[in-house]
């Protein structure tokens, strides 16, 4: 795929050819301070995958003169790349104004382009799957992976003219941008209905009757005595095209039932010894990341399932209410209290699932807050949608485009 003002072969040429690379400078440790004073030092633990993160446990300092350091100084759109560690060759960014003036440290190399190169062309070309494989293949394969300066140069890309090479930047970039605008509001509602559950479920925020009157007080009772509750199977069995749906940990955390797998009918006949899994139960997360639970809104004519448990439904209380009560902060501490801390991965027993406390307001009150949280829910869901489409669309223009 081409923008159709250009014409002409794309040369494949190495990296050398267009930038102009600098491997950081060996910091002595005692010169090195956890104190925010002095100059920033960016490190290999900053750069993560296409971007640069901070954090008090992470960022260093530099306190002395940098008289003679004056060349590791990072300028904004600066490429920078770690140059070793478990993920060596994916770990690359660009400098931005907020890290402007940073120094660079060993083990991290700064690729600055040329004047007939777009470093933001060089990082679409680096920041890829090609380019991870090229790493894969040359880095040091004894001890801790490693790239060299010199591996660095000599990885090929295909560069059109400089004008070409603006125009993929600048189109990709505003993708990007697109991107990051969906992934700050996904937040932002996230943030908006972890405050919204605080006040609901402190009671601090009430929902009135229809006639504008205060619900009933809520009462305090244990989960085991309001519903019955089941355990999902140990054993991941063998999959198949298709068949009964599975649903596992990752189903309900990433909340990707429709990205299901499937066991045969006769894996499901000969196994299945639980209680039938039914459109207004709940399936909740056992091992793991506990205590995550998904509200089963679908027809499910069977299933298997493997570490989750079974919260099914009751004529007493409304399940949508029940799993937003369970996935909100006091639920989760009382999860906390009874998880089994010393087994890894961290797990909770059958049994504590039903002594934890659960505060529950009449049937009508708990239906207005399921639908309100739910609702904020639906959004969530739709923004992450938006972020799903439009990353794939820039994987297939980036496979079209360097193909």
């Amino acid at each position: 795929m081409r923008f159709p003002e250009f014409e002409g072969s794309w040369k494949k040429q190495q990296l050398n050819n267009y930038i102009r690379l600098l491997s950081g400078y060996a910091f002595k440790g005692d010169d090195i301070s956890e104190n925010e004073v002095g100059i920033p030092i960016l490190r290999g633990i900053n750069i993560t995958e296409g971007k640069i993160r901070h954090s008090a446990d992470i960022d260093r300092f530099y306190e002395k003169s940098i008289n003679d350091l004056e060349k590791y100084l990072l300028k904004e759109g600066d490429l920078v790349l770690g140059m070793d560690g478990s993920k060596v060759g994916k770990n690359v960014a660009l400098i931005s104004k907020t890290d402007e003036g940073a120094l660079l440290i060993q083990r991290v190399a700064r690729l600055r382009a040329r004047d007939t190169a777009d470093i933001r062309f060089i990082f679409l070309n680096v920041f890829s799957e090609r380019f991870h494989r090229y790493v894969d293949k040359v880095n040091t394969s004894s001890g801790i992976p490693h790239i060299s300066s010199k591996q660095i140069k000599e990885f090929e890309i295909g560069f059109p003219s400089l004008k070409e090479q603006q125009k993929i930047a600048s189109f990709l970039t505003a993708v990007d941008t697109k991107i990051s605008q969906f992934t700050k509001k996904k937040e932002l509602l996230e943030q908006y209905k972890k405050g919204v559950m605080q006040k609901l479920f402190s009671q601090e925020l009430r929902f009135k009757d229809d006639a504008g009157k205060d619900y009933p007080e809520w009462e305090e009772k244990r989960l085991g005595k309001i519903t019955k509750y089941y355990d999902g199977t140990h054993q991941t069995p063998n999959y198949v095209s298709e068949g009964i749906p599975f649903y596992s940990v990752e189903h309900v955390t990433a909340n990707q039932f429709q990205k299901t797998k499937y066991i045969s009918e006769e894996v499901f006949d000969k196994e299945n010894k639980r209680v039938k899994l039914e459109k207004g139960d709940i399936l909740m997360t056992r091992i793991g990341n506990v205590g995550k639970a998904k509200y089963i809104d679908w027809n499910v004519k069977a299933s298997f399932y493997v570490s989750l448990a079974l919260i099914k439904q009751g004529s007493s209380f409304s399940s949508k209410y029940l799993a937003q009560y369970i996935n909100a902060e006091p639920f989760q501490r009382e999860l906390w209290k009874r998880i089994i801390h010393v087994a890894f991965p961290i797990k909770i027993n059958l049994g504590e699932i039903g002594n934890c406390i659960v505060q529950l307001p009449c049937r009508e009150e708990q239906i207005k807050i399921a639908n309100f949280m739910s609702a904020i829910d639906e959004k969530i869901e739709a923004v992450n949608t938006q972020i799903e489409k439009t990353t794939t669309f820039k994987k297939g223009l980036l496979q079209q485009l360097f193909v």
